[in-house]
C-alpha cells in the first residue's frame, strides 16, 4: 500500500474544520522514538505509524528492525535517521497523534506567554512547531517526573501554556504515573502530558480516570525466569564474597532495620568531622556509634575479612534499605553502586538502569535478564532487543512502559467519545 493510498484506510479524520471519527485505527508519528515503546503501545489499538525519528543510531536500528516490515509502505524509513530538530513540518504525512518522549532543557525564564519565543532552542520547540502546522486531533508527552518542579515549576508552566496556545485542552493535574501502579513490579515514575484539541471537546480542560486501570497487586516473581540463565547474568566470585562479608555483618549487629548508610572505613576512627557537610557528619557519628556498640564483633569482622583491603573503596559501603522485611541479604534485591551495595525489599525493582548498576535477585544470585526487563517494561516476548546486553538493558530502562502508555491512550479516547462536539 502506498501513503496515497492510506485514506482508503479507516483512519480518524484530522481535518481541523470537522470532528474527528474514531473508527478502526489512527495514524500516528512517534518523536524522540527511542526503541519504540510508543509505538508497542498504540500499535495494541490498531494505530498505524506515518512517521518516526531517532537520533541515536543504535536505538534507531533497534526500531527499524522491529517495525520496519510492518510500517514499511507507511513511511519511509530512510527519513528515520533525522534529528527531530531537522526535520521538516511540511513532508511529515497528517496524522492523527503525535507521541514524543523529548528530552527536558531549561527555557527561557524571563519568558512570559510568549508561546514560540519562550521555547526557541529548546527540543519542545519543534514539537510545538510540527504541533501548530498539523494540528493533530491527540498528542501525548513523556519525561521524567521532576520535569513538574524543574525551574520551580515553570519548565512544566511553559509547555502547558505553549499546547494551550495552539489549542489544545489538557488535563486537569500533572499526570504522574510508575509501572507500579499497574500492577507492574516496577517503579518508574514519569510525567504524560495528555493533550485533545480545544475545539474536539469544546473545553480547556478534562479528567484522565485511570482508576479502571489500577493495581497495587503485583509479585516480582511474575517476571522472573526461573529457569537456569546464562553464566554471564551470575554474580562474579567478587561479588558473592562481598555479599556473603556484608551478610554477615548484617545479622550479628545490634540493628535490625539500619536507617543509615554504613560506611566501614568509619569504624574506630577519631579524627574531627566539623568541616564537614551536616548530612554527611550525622552519618559518621552514627557510624562510629554502631561500633562502639558492636566492637567486639565488628573486630572480628574486620580480621576475618582481611581488613577489607580487597574490597573495592564503594563496596566499603551498604546501604540497608529493606527494613525488617527480611533477615538475609539473599532474600532482597541487590545493586553495586557508586554509593554502596544496596540492599532492598523483593517487592519491586527500582529505576531501570544500564547492566552495571542492575539488579540483583538475591534468591537466584543472579542479575535481571534483557528478557525480563521487557516484561518490567510491557514489551512482548517478541521484541527483539540489541544484541550487547548493556545497550539493550539501557534502551529497556529508558523506554516509556507499554501498559501505562496503553491505558492513557485508551482513556483519552473515552474523553474524547463522551465529550465529542459533534454529538
Amino acid at each position: 500500500m502506498k501513503i496515497s493510498e492510506m485514506k482508503k484506510q479507516k483512519f480518524i479524520t484530522t481535518s481541523l474544520s470537522s470532528c474527528v471519527e474514531i473508527k478502526e485505527s489512527f495514524s500516528f508519528i512517534d518523536l524522540f522514538a527511542g526503541i519504540g515503546g510508543f509505538h508497542l503501545a498504540a500499535e495494541k489499538l490498531g494505530g498505524k505509524c506515518v512517521f518516526a525519528a531517532e537520533w541515536d543510531e543504535k536505538a534507531r536500528k533497534v526500531y527499524k528492525n522491529n517495525f520496519y516490515i510492518k510500517n514499511r509502505e507507511l513511511f519511509d524509513f530512510n527519513q528515520f535517521d533525522n534529528d527531530v530538530s531537522k526535520i521538516k513540518e511540511e513532508k511529515i504525512n497528517k496524522f492523527d497523534f503525535l507521541f514524543a518522549g523529548f528530552p527536558c532543557q531549561p527555557f527561557s525564564k524571563g519568558g512570559h506567554r510568549k508561546g514560540f519565543a519562550d521555547i526557541r532552542g529548546t527540543l519542545f520547540f519543534d514539537v510545538a512547531r510540527i504541533l501548530n502546522y498539523h494540528k493533530p486531533p491527540f498528542v501525548l508527552l513523556e519525561n521524567v517526573s521532576n520535569l513538574v518542579s524543574h525551574d520551580q515549576g515553570n519548565t512544566f508552566k511553559k509547555i502547558t501554556e505553549v499546547l494551550q496556545d495552539l489549542g489544545y485542552a489538557l488535563n486537569l493535574k500533572p499526570l504522574l504515573l510508575s509501572p507500579n501502579q499497574f500492577g507492574i513490579p516496577a517503579i518508574r515514575s514519569r510525567i504524560y502530558i495528555p493533550a485533545i484539541r480545544k475545539d474536539l471537546i469544546n473545553n480547556d480542560w478534562f479528567y484522565l480516570d485511570l482508576s479502571n486501570s489500577l493495581t497495587d497487586k503485583y509479585n516480582i516473581f511474575d517476571v522472573i525466569d526461573r529457569d537456569k540463565k546464562d553464566k554471564k547474568y551470575y554474580i562474579s566470585r567478587y561479588e558473592r564474597k562481598v555479599l556473603d562479608m556484608w551478610n554477615e555483618f548484617y545479622k550479628k549487629i545490634d540493628l535490625d532495620i539500619i536507617g543509615f548508610p554504613i560506611w566501614a572505613e568509619e569504624f574506630n576512627k577519631r579524627n574531627k568531622i566539623d568541616n564537614l557537610p551536616k548530612w554527611k557528619q550525622d552519618f559518621i557519628i552514627k557510624n562510629r556509634k554502631l561500633y562502639k556498640r558492636n566492637k567486639s564483633f565488628i573486630d572480628s569482622w574486620l580480621k576475618k575479612y582481611d581488613y577489607l583491603n580487597w574490597v573495592k573503596k564503594t563496596h566499603k559501603k551498604m546501604e540497608w534499605q529493606a527494613g525488617n522485611d527480611i533477615d538475609d541479604i539473599y532474600k532482597g534485591l541487590i545493586q553495586f553502586r557508586p554509593s554502596g551495595v544496596r540492599v532492598k525489599r523483593p517487592d519491586k525493582f527500582s529505576t531501570l538502569v544500564a547492566m552495571n548498576h542492575s539488579q540483583i535477585i538475591g534468591k537466584y544470585k543472579r542479575r535481571l535478564t534483557p528478557s525480563e526487563t521487557k516484561k518490567l517494561q510491557s514489551f512482548p516476548s517478541s521484541f527483539k532487543v540489541h544484541i550487547d546486553d548493556n545497550v539493550a538493558l539501557k534502551q529497556l530502562g529508558n523506554a516509556v512502559n507499554v501498559t501505562v502508555v496503553n491505558a492513557v491512550i485508551k482513556e483519552m479516547f473515552k474523553v474524547y467519545e463522551k465529550n465529542r462536539t459533534d454529538k
